[in-house]
């Protein structure tokens, strides 16, 4: 084992959270396996493995070629053609993401090892070699956990479970722990709850000669069911039980939602790259407190707070879950109704680390999540974060120069946020919006309790007043909302647009899923 695929052990901060959902819903479900997730019980000392695959390496090494290339057109450069480097930084940095992912779980990590491949070992991963250079990593490390930064099969996992003496959790069933972690509502837990069962179902086979154990009794027809069916069926009817509970919390989500659109107010939502600072820019704007941290995934569920725009009009600001390399296809699925609302946006923030060596790779990734939500159409705004910790001739580029449908931007200090809201104005409430910022003033009897509430609720009041029983009062907000209380309207303030968000752009339909 050479000094380079060693990493030096790092010391856990901050206290560990309680247990996942699945721990307990896992138990009684089935029978523990070796390969469980991260608990409180015992440290958690961890072997990392990474295996590159050289078909893999060419495809990542021509993306990021064409990524570099398309990147120097635009600044009218020429490509230094070297796409060896930029393949080596890929792997590395994937790698150093792939160790962060494991501190966030609650692991330390003690150890690397690091394969290079011409295609995948279909028994192991590795090969059997490298099985045993593991093997006596782990010995010597005193590690107690290995991590693969990879999918294991079903009967990968179930060989590895057999030669190595600890337990074995692959890319998907790690990122699966820390949401678990990270929940904070029902909504959340039911979420990361469905998908674990959901991937630990076709992975029960073979893990431990109790599994195979005869279950039959008294009353019962034959040698009765095994172990193993036993506890599918478990997991089956507890999946249904998850199911039928999301699509209750979906129909209130929904039946929400749908109050909020009786008053148009448009949302925004942030999306981008886990860590890329979508919770701080979400607070320096709003106020809203929510968690800010290093963490990966510390946000995991939606947040909605309103945001007042110069124009006097309000938006509803959404953070969401960040995403990452590889993130697992359960987890979009599960996770669909929290991402409901980057479905549903008028506008989608795309917030990038600016100081990442891998903005351009990170930015790849977060669109292609993007498309499989079916929202690669919405209009999006670039925002460059973290341009407090670039070199300052950089920061002054990225201001006297900005690339188009970008904002740079510091969370941390507020750079760049006031031009940030300004944009933002302009793509919802400007000219061309699809639903113009107008003035009006209205005239409204008091005992029309909810019309006034509506406009108040959804535009700027100015000269309140009243006489006897009718109340006057200037609003600045949304056309189509004034359009709708037109009858009420005294005077307008300029030609008051006849429009409807929902009429210029109809909303998608969310997809349901199974």
């Amino acid at each position: 084992m050479s000094a380079k695929q060693r990493t030096a052990r790092t010391g856990l901060s901050g206290a560990r959270p309680s247990p996942s959902r699945l721990e307990t819903a896992a138990n009684a479900a089935a029978a523990a396996p070796k390969g469980g997730y991260v608990t409180e019980k015992e440290r958690e000392l961890a072997v990392l493995v990474s295996v590159e695959i050289s078909g893999e390496r060419r495809r990542l090494t021509a993306a990021a070629a064409q990524a570099r290339a398309a990147a120097a057109i635009h600044e009218g450069d020429e490509d230094s053609g070297e796409p060896g480097a930029i393949a080596e930084l890929d792997f590395d940095a994937a790698l150093e993401e792939f160790q962060e992912l494991a501190r966030s779980a609650g692991a330390e990590v003690v150890a690397t090892v690091v394969q290079r491949r011409g295609k995948p070992d279909p028994a192991m991963l590795i090969g059997p070699g490298k099985v045993e250079e593991l093997a006596a990593v782990v010995a010597s490390s005193g590690a107690n956990l290995v991590l693969f930064d990879h999918d294991l099969t079903p009967s990968q996992l179930r060989n590895l479970d057999r030669e190595l003496p600890v337990r074995v959790i692959d890319r998907t069933q790690l990122i699966l722990d820390i949401f678990a972690r990270h929940a904070r509502t029902r909504e959340g837990h039911l979420q990361v709850e469905l998908a674990q069962l959901e991937y630990q179902l076709p992975r029960l086979a073979g893990k431990g000669k109790s599994m195979s154990q005869l279950g039959g009794g008294i009353g019962t027809r034959g040698p009765g069911e095994t172990k193993l069916e036993t506890d599918r069926r478990r997991i089956r009817a507890r999946i249904d039980r998850l199911k039928d509970q999301l699509d209750t919390v979906r129909r209130n989500r929904r039946q929400q939602r749908q109050r909020r659109e009786a008053v148009p107010v448009p949302t925004v939502a942030l999306v981008g790259y886990t860590n890329a600072g979508k919770s701080t820019l979400f607070n320096a704007l709003t106020d809203a407190g929510v968690l800010e941290s290093a963490r990966m995934f510390a946000t995991l569920d939606p947040k909605l707070r309103h945001l007042a725009l110069p124009s006097r009009r309000k938006v509803l600001l959404s953070d969401t879950v960040g995403f990452i390399r590889n993130l697992p296809h359960a987890l979009v699925t599960s996770f669909r109704a929290t991402l409901e609302e980057v479905e549903r946006a008028e506008l989608l923030l795309h917030v990038r680390d600016a100081a990442s060596p891998n903005i351009d790779e990170q930015k790849m990734q977060v669109e292609r999540v993007l498309a499989e939500l079916e929202v690669s159409k919405t209009p999006t705004l670039q925002v460059l974060n973290k341009i407090d910790l670039l070199p300052a001739d950089k920061i002054a580029e990225l201001k006297d120069f900005p690339e188009a449908n970008t904002i740079a931007v510091s969370a941390h200090t507020g750079d760049g946020l006031q031009a940030l809201i300004a944009a933002i104005e302009e793509r919802i409430g400007g000219a061309q919006a699809v639903d113009p910022t107008a003035t009006a003033s209205f005239r409204i009897p008091q005992r029309e309790g909810r019309t006034i509430a509506a406009l108040e609720a959804g535009c700027f009041i100015e000269d309140k007043r009243f006489e006897g029983n009718v109340i006057f009062f200037t609003a600045h907000g949304p056309a189509s909302l004034l359009q709708r209380y037109r009858r009420y309207i005294a005077q307008e303030h300029g030609v008051l647009p006849v429009t409807s968000p929902a009429a210029a752009r109809p909303r998608r339909r969310t997809q349901q899923i199974a």
